[in-house]
């Protein structure tokens, strides 16, 4: 097996949830989903797909009416974006892991904005690439960007810079601003910028959806952007994504597809179709949910002495830390050993992240979050 292989961190997500396996008296908010069931017509029309018999292989790209539907709804969001410059994914995460191989060879640079979701550092080092970290700094649990810092660490010799916003797991969001700087200087490096925007609708600042780099770049620019079915429309575990890439790349991308998974399934894909025809009044209706949730809980949090938190523009998540709780996996065990609580340490997201939580404030139920609260300061003994 491969050095970087093996060298590969397990996931301390998943090292908490194992502490609480078996036991049906743990509040679980470790994971990046609600609680929350897929709406009951994207389940139908996926039934009705396999009624149908459409078991078999689709393009490599996905349906076309599914990419389309895709089209439409970004271009509703940024602008005018052509069907031929979208790829169907089985997954966010694999969309990502297309774009690292479509752009990466061993040895190449890529900068990355940390703490985010490890998968996302891990793949370019699975690859063989270097990854250069720019952390985001918190002051007073607001997290926020050295921009400076940030440009200065892409030159001509970085291949990717890469991009989370909206972010897992702090809800930093990038500005407009900030894009633009970002977007000319990687034109002049001839950097490629990959961005996991699948948190974009998860955004509670104005307009639909948080700002995205596809708002201002050119269609022939060096940028690929993921996105993924799962948080905007309650499908985690459908496992749909797609890519928004320049025309020039989409036939690079059916290759891949073709070598790493053929094609996404059909009867999902016709869920994924299911999902963009009702988007216009589900969406909007989620997210508004979710900003009371995440207000909820935030307010809860800010109530604790020793508790730092902000409340983040966008992201399903509260990232907070408690003061003297500087190990944040620990912390957590204790957590849910002690008190049925289950979340997610800081440092899962890095070392960037250590000493802070990250609490999914994404529930059908805001008493699940209130009880949260009230396990959290009995664990503080308030």
């Amino acid at each position: 097996m491969r050095d970087v292989i093996s060298a590969l961190p397990g996931s301390k997500i998943r090292e908490v949830a194992n502490a609480g396996l078996g036991r049906d008296d743990v509040l679980v908010f470790w994971f990046g989903e609600s609680d929350e069931v897929t709406p009951e017509p994207i389940r139908q029309a996926a039934a009705d797909s396999l009624a149908r018999g459409e078991t078999f292989y689709s393009h490599n790209l996905g349906l076309p009416e599914l990419r389309q539907a895709i089209a439409d709804y970004a271009s509703a969001l940024h602008g005018p974006i052509g069907a031929d410059r979208i790829a169907v994914t089985s997954s966010g995460v694999t969309a990502l892991m297309l774009a690292m191989q479509m752009l990466l060879s061993a040895g190449d640079e890529v900068v990355a904005v940390v703490p985010v979701w490890p998968n996302l550092t891990a793949q370019p080092a699975i690859l063989g690439a270097r990854v250069t970290r720019v952390p985001l700094r918190p002051q007073g649990g607001v997290w926020g960007l050295d921009l400076r810092a940030l440009v200065d660490a892409v030159t001509p010799q970085t291949r990717l810079l890469l991009v989370n916003a909206p972010n897992n797991p702090t809800g930093w969001t990038l500005t407009r601003a900030e894009q633009q700087t970002l977007l000319e200087h990687c034109r002049r490096t001839g950097t490629w910028i990959v961005a996991d925007e699948v948190y974009e609708r998860m955004w509670f600042g104005g307009g639909p959806a948080a700002p995205s780099f596809l708002d201002i770049a050119m269609p022939d620019d060096r940028l690929i952007v993921a996105h993924s079915f799962s948080k905007s429309f309650l499908m985690t575990g459908w496992r749909l994504g797609w890519l928004v890439l320049p025309r020039a790349s989409a036939d690079a991308a059916g290759k891949l597809l073709e070598f790493n998974t053929s094609c996404a399934p059909v009867f999902i894909q016709r869920g994924g179709q299911a999902a963009l025809a009702m988007a216009d009044a589900f969406v909007p209706a989620l997210v508004a949910r979710f900003r009371a949730c995440r207000d909820q809980l935030v307010s809860g949090l800010q109530a604790l002495p020793g508790v730092t938190v902000a409340s983040p523009p966008g992201g399903l998540y509260a990232f907070f830390r408690v003061a003297g709780e500087d190990d944040s996996l620990a912390f957590a065990k204790r957590l849910v050993a002690g008190h049925g609580l289950g979340l997610a340490p800081g440092s899962a997201f890095g070392p960037e992240g250590e000493g802070w939580l990250r609490w999914c404030f994404a529930s059908r139920q805001p008493e699940r979050l209130d009880e949260g609260l009230l396990r959290l300061r009995s664990a503080l003994r308030l």
